[in-house]
């Protein structure tokens, strides 16, 4: 077994959840729906570290439909706007908009009725932080309102074929083509946009194989993505090459560009800053520390669950909807 030490030196380190906010409504048409095909109830309880939830993306549409959006100034230029899915972050400018992330297909006209009331400026590119559908599934819909996507390679080759997502028994299927990114890249990618420069930056094997972070430099902003779920355990999508190490990895990135007036934006979670996501990095590599012990032990995920090496964190960071502190325990057990 490769210990977490050796796996982040390697890599030369120097150093809720998916309901998010929710209302309900009347399901909208997705451009992702899980597959609906029948399937016989399980006859014996699903694995260590599964939180079934087959039903995942139609509950989401259904809450997607009538959401409200929150709009929150971060700076004279960038926005954070909070509805169904993952945290969104808005520029605006005289390039027009650009923007992370895409939310949910039910809730894209609620999206762009508040974009609309930021400035009269149209939407112009659009940026997905990875592949996940509470992030990408109103891609569709925005690349018809105008605009181009980018994002890094993977986000692409995975929206492109059905995906599964262990964690929830949850089964995606290929998005359409208009919800594809036109532009991709594979480690880093520069944009200058409205006054400002935006770097796009990869972090390898953490949420997921296509993660980026996005950091606007005369903003003082950084969205993390789902490398950061502020407040909460993190899924770590081991199904689609997430690791606890890349996770730990790609926040030390965010942690070494922020600094004490940085606006952090996590994927799902209120508003943070450095100090913050700092907090949220300990808790990280405090229960990887503790699980790889148990497994180098020989603890199998069971026994590692039952030694609840979490019981001391679980107060401050289980929160409902959100992944909780068996599955966490598994899924860092299995990506170590």
């Amino acid at each position: 077994m490769v210990s977490r030490r050796d796996f982040l030196v390697r890599s030369g380190m120097a150093g809720a959840a998916w309901l998010g906010h929710t209302a309900m409504g009347q399901a909208a048409p997705s451009t992702q729906q899980a597959a609906t095909s029948p399937q016989a109830a399980p006859a014996t309880p699903p694995p260590p570290g599964v939180q079934p939830e087959p039903d995942l993306l139609q509950k989401l549409e259904t809450y997607a439909s009538t959401e409200t959006i929150r709009t929150t100034k971060l700076r004279d230029t960038l926005f954070l706007l909070e509805g169904v899915g993952g945290n969104i972050v808005c520029q605006i400018g005289p390039d027009g908009k650009l923007l992370i992330d895409a939310q949910m297909a039910a809730g894209t006209q609620h999206l762009l009725d508040a974009l609309g009331k930021l400035d009269a400026q149209p939407l112009k590119l659009l940026v997905n932080t990875h592949w996940h559908p509470d992030h990408t599934d109103g891609n569709a819909a925005l690349h018809l309102a105008g605009a181009f996507i980018i994002a890094q390679i993977n986000t692409r080759v995975r929206l492109q074929s059905p995906q599964y997502m262990a964690a929830y028994e949850l089964h995606v299927p290929a998005a359409p083509d208009a919800a594809l990114p036109q532009e991709t890249f594979d480690e880093t990618s520069t944009l200058w946009v409205n006054n400002d420069q935006e770097d796009l930056i990869h972090a390898p094997y953490a949420h997921t194989d296509s993660d980026i972070f996005v950091h606007f430099h005369n903003g003082n902003v950084i969205h993390t993505g789902d490398l950061w779920f502020n407040g909460m355990y993190p899924l770590i999508d081991t199904s689609t090459g997430g690791t606890i190490n890349g996770m730990i990895k790609g926040v030390d990135a965010v942690l070494a560009l922020a600094d004490e007036q940085t606006k952090v934006v996590p994927g799902h979670g209120p508003l943070g800053d450095k100090a913050a996501l700092q907090n949220y990095r300990t808790m990280l590599v405090t229960v990887a520390d503790r699980v790889e012990k148990l497994k180098a032990q020989g603890d199998t995920v069971e026994q590692a669950i039952a030694a609840k090496p979490t019981a001391d964190l679980d107060a401050a960071w289980t929160k409902p909807g959100a992944i909780q502190p068996n599955t966490f325990v598994a899924l860092v057990y299995e990506s170590l």
